[in-house]
């Protein structure tokens, strides 16, 4: 399911996060899909979306620290 995370540890040499235990985080899947561990912002963010953008019923809009995604974009390819 999980192939690999995205980009450093965020915990690596003792870093804390808001939420110390957990997030962020992103993983590259086996199916070369990802998936973002991030806070859960859809309630607040759903009726803010741009017109052409939506949230359906089983997603989630999800908030990373831009650090995490910065850190990853080595790890992400460039390739579809």
């Amino acid at each position: 399911m999980f192939k690999r995370r995205l980009g450093p540890d965020p915990h690596a040499q003792g870093q804390r996060t808001v939420a110390v235990q957990g997030c962020p985080d992103i993983l590259e899947l086996d199916s070369g899909d990802f998936a973002v561990i991030g806070v859960d912002m859809t309630e607040t963010g759903a009726g803010a979306l741009p017109p052409t953008v939506s949230c359906g019923p089983d997603e989630r809009i999800v908030r990373i620290p831009r650090k995490t995604l910065v850190l990853a974009k080595g790890d992400i390819p460039n390739h579809v």
